[in-house]
């Protein structure tokens, strides 16, 4: 018996040497929204090479989610927007995906799973309210169906939402109350999540504040303490913190003040935008990670938080109507290379991630731009349907190859074609 705890304790202090220990309340988003997706044994083995304990998918795919047998991965399972409205007019529907997707995981040796995801910031406006009905009712039947199934106490249905579901009428978090036009749905959801013990699920983005408004404060973005702001007797110091505490006073108004919240999404983008690079994604997760790890949490709501981290992969299929920056918001590469050292551990002692193993790639092929030939009026239309067919963001204004010369430009983008 001695001899077996000397082992587990020098395996404990090489993994903390090699700065893979991610905490227990971190989880990552893991997204498939490309073009040369992973494989999954490649991305659970990526997971587990760099400790990290809780990850959250957008769909059920079985055979992406059967890699994750064995891992003790914590799963949060997604349900698509585009399925709301089928569960939420058919408890039966309801009932057979949580056999397909769910209980057929729950075996000895099976997955983790903690959470069901119903649907993804399904109230953005953006929508135009074409989920609004479809919602409350959709996650009531699937809940039904855990139930059914005899795993709702373990397995809680939640949905993932925008924080522009609540609202400020200043820039103080004690005004926060839920948006008006969805006020009383807001209102019975979160009470159905009291009833069922169930988590409130929130996506905060400091960057989103800082590329929406041009007179936004770049420093309040961050976590070291620019441009503060007082409310009442609390001090802010950073945008993230006041808009955790506007859902917690909006919650309140709502009657449920001590319900649990989850940040389901926080993180930044590298490239697509001139805020948008990886030293102002560094500098957001290191202030981010230095924060989780002091379990200080937010002037209202102390202690520990669990947040995921979005997200694992830049995603060169996104769309790109929030802005160029969508497809860059990974913390590694399409191909699992990681970006930039950091530590989720909060103590500030940066290596780079474990990269992704086992990654094959095509043949290296290059094209190069004749300045001298013919035809150069094509030359636009070509480009259009090059960049109809990969990723060109990277290429535009405030990116990190917007400054290239044409000719470099026009020798990348024949590249692509």
């Amino acid at each position: 018996m001695a001899r077996a705890v000397a082992l587990w304790a020098g395996i404990t202090f090489i993994l903390v040497a090699a700065g893979v220990v991610v905490g227990a309340d971190i989880g990552v988003n893991w997204g498939v929204q490309s073009s040369h997706p992973l494989h999954p044994s490649i991305v659970v083995n990526l997971l587990k090479d760099n400790g990290m304990k809780k990850v959250k998918l957008f769909d059920s795919d079985p055979w992406s989610v059967g890699y994750l047998a064995g891992t003790g991965i914590e799963v949060m399972l997604g349900i698509p927007n585009d399925q709301l409205g089928t569960f939420a007019k058919d408890d039966g529907a309801a009932n057979d995906w949580v056999k397909e997707n769910v209980t057929i995981h729950l075996h000895d040796g099976g997955v983790n799973i903690k959470y069901v995801a119903v649907g993804n910031e399904p109230f953005l406006s953006s929508y135009k309210g074409a989920f609004t009905n479809q919602v409350f009712p959709a996650l009531q039947n699937i809940q039904k169906a855990l139930d059914n199934a005899g795993v709702g106490n373990k397995i809680k249905a939640t949905i993932p939402l925008n924080s522009d579901v609540y609202e400020s009428g200043s820039d103080k978090p004690s005004e926060g109350a839920f948006r008006g036009d969805i006020k009383e749905l807001m209102t019975q959801i979160v009470h159905f999540f009291k009833e069922n013990n169930c988590p409130f699920v929130v996506n905060i983005y400091p960057f989103i504040s800082l590329y929406q408004n041009p007179d936004f404060p770049k420093e309040f973005a961050f976590f070291d303490g620019g441009h503060p702001i007082t409310d009442k007797d609390i001090q802010y110091s950073n945008v993230f913190d006041a808009n955790f505490d506007t859902l917690v006073h909006a919650l309140k108004k709502a009657g449920v003040p001590n319900m649990k919240i989850i940040v389901g999404e926080v993180g930044w983008p590298t490239d697509g935008n001139v805020y948008a690079t990886k030293d102002n994604a560094k500098k957001f997760y290191d202030g981010l990670f230095k924060k989780l790890a002091s379990d200080k949490g937010t002037p209202l709501r102390p202690g520990k938080m669990e947040v995921y981290v979005f997200a694992l992969f830049d995603e060169d299929m996104k769309s790109i109507l929030p802005g160029f920056f969508e497809r860059h918001w990974g913390i590694f590469t399409f191909d699992g290379k990681p970006k930039f050292p950091m530590d989720f551990s909060g103590n500030q002692k940066d290596k780079l991630l474990v990269a992704a193993k086992g990654v094959r790639y095509l043949e290296k092929q290059w094209c190069v731009f004749d300045p001298t030939a013919g035809k150069q009026y094509l030359l636009p239309a070509q480009l259009d349907w090059a960049c109809g067919h990969a990723d060109c963001s990277s290429m535009t204004n405030g990116s990190s190859c917007g400054n290239l010369d044409a000719t470099v430009k026009n020798s990348f983008f024949i590249t692509l074609i």
